[in-house]
């Protein structure tokens, strides 16, 4: 059997694990720079916010309805999710982090000894003690109906009590009828329209399809598909394989004109990938530098400049990868323009400890000591170390206004807990009630 765990509402439950007042009260997650709504909260839902919502053109809504509006906190959204997944890690030894706030996980031969719909209560209620995150389980014996089952389990759960079991021929059947096709993980927006044109509305009556035209007009993916949601395991657990490009990009809190400005972004952003690389034990082999103009401001010059330089030498160095990102940057740099964007894309990537050197031309040797040195001090100090190019106030050049505290990874920024003593008639009254 396979379960999908899937966090409830994460971006806004994180928030409210450490500020119990947002229960039953609309929050909203803002994306990088503020710009739009990432996550919502039930209550949010219910008032009709949609995602993707621009921040700036709902304001008066936010106010009207009392939305409780913050900044994406990725630093602690990635810690409590870590803290998630080692919590299931206990239940199962087999475990696939399918995103930041899902995974799936294997549960072989364990329903010959386990009730799994019981199991996956015991787990959401550990998850909930542990780290304060609500969580709907979905079992089934394919990783698609494992989706399926996921749904139901959010969709009612005082009914499942947040976990639901699809165990019967039965049950697979009534839970695709009442899945939507355009709801069934995998089926896109492109596929789920020709789909409804054919009269297919949900996942039951694509399971009858015949197999030769899903291969011919959805690929082998599409048939993989529907066989899993036939209950015929195809789609397994994915291997885990190094990213063969990497990319830090990133909009700026408004137009720069000026080159340096733009350059100590590039030069934030090599820092960032040259630590990629090294925790990847990784070199890249390709760069690829781009910077682009505000295309909402149609009355400015637009311009999109872009190359890629083939490195000398494999290299996961900082100071190497920043070198050709610079010289990269001025080549493609105009004058004039109002740069809203800019990113670098390291590729052809390959292993840190089995690559071809060169002759005549090679890596400073002093490089790589020096850098594993920052990063350990960077592990363990939040990124004190910074390069002389780097803007050493900001780490990301973003606009978080509504940046709740990183209560998990800042020592300076975790709860306080303010303690009153009780007075001599709180304490006589307390005791005649016999609580202590």
């Amino acid at each position: 059997m396979f379960a999908l765990v899937d966090c409830n509402n994460f971006y806004a439950s994180c928030e409210r694990v450490f500020r119990p007042s947002l229960m039953g009260q609309p929050v909203v997650i803002l994306s990088n720079n503020d710009g739009c709504v990432i996550a919502r909260s039930n209550e949010a839902k219910a008032l009709g916010i949609p995602m993707g919502a621009p921040a700036f053109q709902n304001q008066e809504l936010f106010k009207k309805n009392f939305v409780n509006v913050f900044s994406s906190n990725y630093e602690l959204y990635g810690d409590m999710s870590r803290r998630v997944m080692n919590t299931l890690a206990n239940f199962s030894p087999e475990i696939e982090i399918y995103s930041i706030d899902e995974c799936f996980m294997k549960f072989k031969g364990f329903d010959e000894f386990f009730d799994l719909q019981s199991y996956g209560v015991q787990m959401g209620r550990t998850v909930r003690r542990n780290t304060g995150i609500p969580v709907s389980i979905g079992f089934a014996p394919t990783k698609a109906l494992a989706k399926v089952a996921n749904k139901i389990a959010k969709k009612f759960p005082e009914r499942t009590k947040s976990s639901y079991v699809i165990d019967t021929e039965e049950k697979r059947i009534k839970a695709l009828e009442w899945t939507k096709i355009e709801d069934v993980w995998g089926i896109g927006r492109k596929h789920a329209k020709r789909l409804k044109a054919l009269q297919i509305e949900n996942a039951y009556q694509f399971t009858q399809l015949d197999d030769n035209w899903v291969r011919r007009e959805m690929s082998v993916v599409g048939l993989r598909l529907k066989h899993d949601l036939m209950g015929i395991p195809t789609i397994d657990f994915e291997e885990v394989k190094s990213k063969q490009n990497m990319t830090v990009s990133r909009s700026f809190e408004k137009m720069y004109f000026k080159y340096d400005d733009v350059a100590e972004r590039i030069s934030t952003y090599s820092a960032r990938l040259g630590e990629k690389l090294r925790k990847q034990n990784s070199h890249c082999n390709m760069i690829m530098v781009f910077i682009n103009s505000n295309p909402f401001e149609e009355e400015m010059e637009q311009y999109r400049g872009f190359i890629a330089v083939k490195t000398d030498f494999p290299t996961n160095s900082t100071f190497e990868i920043n070198r050709i990102a610079q010289k990269a940057l001025k080549s493609i740099f105009k004058g004039g323009i109002g740069y809203k964007k800019a990113g670098i894309i390291v590729s052809e990537i390959t292993p840190a400890d089995n690559y071809q050197t060169t002759l005549f031309i090679k890596e400073n040797p002093k490089h790589q000591d020096v850098l594993k040195a920052i990063d350990q001090i960077n592990l363990k100090t939040g990124n004190k170390i910074q390069f002389g190019g780097n803007d050493l106030k900001k780490r990301w050049k973003m606009r978080q206004d509504k940046l709740s505290y990183r209560y998990t990874t800042r020592i300076n920024e975790t709860i306080t807990v303010n303690c009153v003593e009780r007075s001599k008639e709180q304490r006589d009254f307390l005791n005649s009630l016999k609580v202590k």
